[in-house]
């Protein structure tokens, strides 16, 4: 069975996001074995320097890159990756898995963004938009194209 990961820097906090969670990790299920991994955000001081966020987003980069397998295809979630309509990236996707790797795992940094080394470890840059989303609601987003993937995969109807 094909494995996807989600680490995250942060955890669901409302209860309608948790609740439209769950409800796309119980239909991944017929595809996949899906594991989300929370890590907790690292508190940024007020008025903080631009140092300061470095330093911040660079802890939270040593707690990622600490949960990221090294036999897994990783996908760094960042405002400057590539952009993919649905059908590409299933597309991409099914070409990974027919070159032998069924372990994906995505990655959503906190409020400051990824550090450079989690980006650079990553296989696959990969941008939803231009625009910044709320870090809970983005995360809704990723699982319900995570799902609109494998459907897409399976030549399903949902994603039209």
């Amino acid at each position: 069975m094909k494995k996807i990961e989600i680490v995250c820097i942060g955890k669901l906090k409302e209860k309608y996001l948790k609740e439209a969670y769950e409800e796309y990790n119980k239909r991944l299920k017929l595809y996949c074995k899906l594991t989300t991994i929370e890590l907790s955000d690292e508190k940024i001081p007020t008025n903080a320097s631009l140092k300061d966020e470095e330093i911040t987003k660079n802890k939270e980069g040593e707690k990622i890159l600490a949960k990221l397998p090294e036999n897994a295809f990783i996908i760094a979630l960042i405002i400057e990756g590539q952009t993919k309509t649905s059908t590409e990236l299933a597309n991409f996707l099914d070409g990974v898995y027919l070159n032998g790797i069924n372990h994906i795992v995505f990655v959503v940094g906190g409020s400051l963004g990824l550090s450079k080394k989690v980006v650079d470890r990553a296989n696959l840059k990969l941008s939803f938009s231009s625009m910044t989303f709320p870090h809970q609601l983005f995360r809704i987003m990723l699982i319900e194209q995570i799902y609109r993937i494998f459907k897409i995969s399976a030549n399903e109807t949902y994603h039209k």
